[in-house]
């Protein structure tokens, strides 16, 4: 498994996250984050352009993750599973020992409008990691952009449902379950659709 961040970082994060808890986002400061990391001022910020950012410490890391996995997927998977290699290899992984970390964090992002602005941007940023690593694999433009976005917003609906669910169930099996529906649903025959509908995607 790559590696997601420098030991510093990720006490920094861990720090902020307490704080937060504890003062609310716009009571604690960043020296105080340093000092419950244990870590100085100037530490924090080689890892954090501020405190809004020490929150986005494994969102940010997450498309270098999968677009690493990526890179050394085993041979022959077509777009989806190699897409879905990526991002389930990263869910077995440190993610899941991060769960009561993630849940926290969201909780507080949720809580302030001009953080789950930025939220909203980490998806586009993971759309683009999977959609690169599959061009960079091969395959047709269209194909890894679709690819991409459909991998994506399986990974959020998974995220979205395992912090929130109460079965226990690890991400990397919810994952899979929301991969199974999506072909459940993908298999159903459209309404007015056929063989010389393809031509217009062509």
């Amino acid at each position: 498994m790559p590696r997601w961040a420098p030991n510093a970082a990720l006490r920094l994060e861990r720090a902020a996250i307490e704080l937060f808890a504890e003062k609310g986002f716009a009571g604690a400061t960043v020296p105080e984050i340093a000092q419950r990391a244990g870590l100085t001022t100037r530490t924090f910020f080689r890892h954090f352009a501020d405190k809004r950012d020490v929150l986005f410490l494994r969102e940010r890391e997450l498309p270098a993750v999968v677009a690493e996995l990526l890179a050394t997927a085993p041979p022959g998977l077509d777009p989806l599973a190699l897409a879905m290699h990526g991002l389930e290899s990263a869910a077995t992984g440190d993610l899941e020992r991060w769960k009561d970390d993630i849940r926290a964090r969201r909780a507080i992002v949720e809580s302030e409008p001009q953080l789950r602005e930025r939220e909203r941007l980490k998806s586009a940023v993971l759309t683009d990691a999977i959609r690169d690593g599959l061009r960079a694999g091969g395959v047709d433009a269209d194909d890894a952009a679709l690819t991409a976005a459909v991998a994506t917003a399986l990974f959020d609906a998974a995220l979205e449902r395992w912090l929130g669910g109460d079965d226990g169930l690890p991400l990397v099996e919810v994952l899979a379950r929301l991969r199974a529906r999506l072909g459940r649903l993908a298999s159903v025959p459209v309404a007015g659709g056929g063989a010389e509908d393809e031509g217009v995607l062509r």
